[in-house]
């Protein structure tokens, strides 16, 4: 038996707050990573990863370890939080204010193309946010989280071959939206 899998026996059973503990603790850094790569701010991270941590104890005694690894299991709800946020009512607001003083420049003299770079950022995340919940999963999961398709197929139980063709497909889209966009200027 995976330590994994001996800590969630423990929490499931005792409610044990030590296993709880060491099992955050083993993947709060990977999380928070994912979470940051699609957010981009070092505040909002750090909530988001906490309510998913809370999700996760939440919800602990549903796990199944014959449905999916307890990895799968902890992506698809970080996956379904972050999706949940950027439907919110507070990112609706935070686009609309443009929020430019949370823009991090590394150069000075590089600042008008530091600040294109980070529109079209923003600009992807918008084009992707628009799209199907399934869709978004697998962008975000291949893309921030550096997946393969065959894991990406096991969190959100698809074949891999529909993840591929989603995938690509999708990136096929976004690029297309974006060559309209530039040839629009």
């Amino acid at each position: 038996m995976s330590q994994d899998l001996k800590l969630i026996k423990l929490i499931q059973k005792k409610g044990d707050r030590a296993a709880a503990n060491t099992l955050i603790n083993l993947y709060y850094k990977e999380i928070y990573g994912y979470v940051f790569k699609q957010v981009s701010n070092r505040e909002l991270s750090l909530d988001l990863t906490q309510e998913i941590f809370i999700n996760i104890m939440k919800s602990i005694n549903s796990f199944e370890e014959k449905k999916a690894s307890f990895k799968t299991w902890i992506y698809k709800i970080a996956s379904n939080k972050i999706i949940d946020y950027y439907r919110s009512k507070y990112y609706k607001q935070w686009i609309n204010i443009g929020n430019i003083e949370n823009i991090e420049f590394e150069d000075e003299s590089n600042i008008e193309e530091e600040f294109l770079i980070s529109e079209d950022v923003k600009y992807i995340m918008e084009i992707i946010n628009k799209m199907e919940i399934n869709i978004q999963q697998i962008i975000r999961l291949k893309i921030f989280s550096d997946m393969t398709f065959n894991e990406i197929s096991s969190i959100l139980d698809i074949k891999e071959s529909t993840i591929k063709t989603k995938y690509y497909s999708s990136i096929k889209k976004i690029n297309k939206i974006l060559k309209e966009r530039y040839h629009e200027k």
